[in-house]
């Protein structure tokens, strides 16, 4: 006899579910972590990076500062143990990967020239803003924003000066046959990466379709060349940014109809940039998205909390009827 039976046995399968998941998380977050350290060893071996060989360093040492500082603090306000303590190195690490991919990322993706402070500024921005941009999903309380991107934004912002690093840096110092074989091959791996472990291929397909439609349209509605818009999906920086930063496992949907809206969202929201002339609009129109997805969940959780207090308010308006009726 199943004892079950009958029974919700949704609080039973929880722990596995979610000890799944994480290790699930675990090794998404492990592939990412040494493709982008691969990536960046040979882009300043052979490929072409040009910023300084000393700040993927600092890149990376300032996410980890600012990582273990605001879950210290968070875990003293909150009287509760760090989450990088308990588990040995092995934790430790684990616990500093999603740092050490934001750190590469930032200084990979940003040229600030000479000026290292500004790197340093966006990495500790990226990783900050886990702290405060939260919003009740599934449950728990999340960061939403895509890290990397969000740190990348805020340097564009706040500084003119400032730019995306130029997409010639991944493939210049190769020949015309290795330009096609580097993005085809990220493209490969960072699909099987997705496919298997983080799962957001749907994500990546709402993406594709919507960069494509709205290359046609702008074509159709502005005389903007389609050939060129849509060339540019062919490009290292494109593939990349698809690959291995669009499908950040913490800051994108898990079911497959909203990872196809999150995915569109930056496809359609790339195209209305654009059309308004506004460049770097690939980063920008991830952090609207991320934006929206954020508010969307508040404005959830606002809902459920509203609902509750008039359901709570209505029992206790009819609980002095039913004690009078009663007596």
């Amino acid at each position: 006899m199943n004892p079950f039976r009958g029974k919700d046995t949704s609080d039973a399968t929880r722990p596995a579910r979610e000890k799944r998941a994480k290790d699930v998380r675990i090794a998404a977050l492990r592939r990412f972590a040494i493709s982008i350290t691969v990536f960046n060893v040979l882009g300043y071996l052979w490929l072409g990076f040009e910023q300084p060989w000393l700040w993927p360093v600092m890149a990376v040492g300032t996410a980890y500062a600012t990582e273990l500082l605001l879950e210290s603090v968070s875990a003293w306000a909150e009287r509760r143990p760090p989450g990088y303590r308990g588990h040995g190195l092995k934790g430790l690490v684990d616990y500093l990967l999603p740092a050490h991919i934001t750190g590469l990322a930032v200084n990979m993706l940003l040229y600030a020239n000479a000026q290292a402070w500004l790197m340093i500024f966006a990495v500790a921005v990226a990783v900050g803003q886990k702290a405060i941009l939260r919003a009740p999903i599934n449950g728990k309380i999340r960061h939403f924003m895509n890290p990397s991107n969000f740190g990348i934004v805020a340097a564009l912002l706040l500084f003119r000066w400032v730019s995306i690093a130029p997409p010639y840096e991944f493939t210049e110092n190769v020949g015309s046959a290795t330009r096609w074989i580097i993005p085809a091959a990220i493209l490969i791996s960072g699909t099987v990466l997705n496919a298997q472990l983080t799962k957001k291929m749907p994500l990546i397909g709402g993406l594709v379709l919507a960069w494509a439609g709205q290359a046609v349209l702008r074509s159709l509605l502005f005389g903007t060349a389609w050939r060129p818009a849509l060339l540019m999906m062919t490009g290292t920086a494109f593939v990349l940014f698809v690959n291995y930063m669009v499908t950040d496992p913490g800051t994108t949907p898990v079911r497959r109809r909203d990872q196809v809206i999150f995915g569109a969202g930056v496809g359609v929201a790339y195209g209305v940039l654009m059309a308004m002339h506004i460049v770097y609009g690939l980063f920008f129109a991830l952090v609207i998205v991320c934006t929206v997805r954020g508010a969307y969940h508040w404005g959830k959780a606002l809902r459920k909390s509203v609902r509750r207090a008039d359901r709570k308010a209505v029992v206790q308006a009819q609980v002095p009827a039913t004690v009078a009726q009663a007596g």
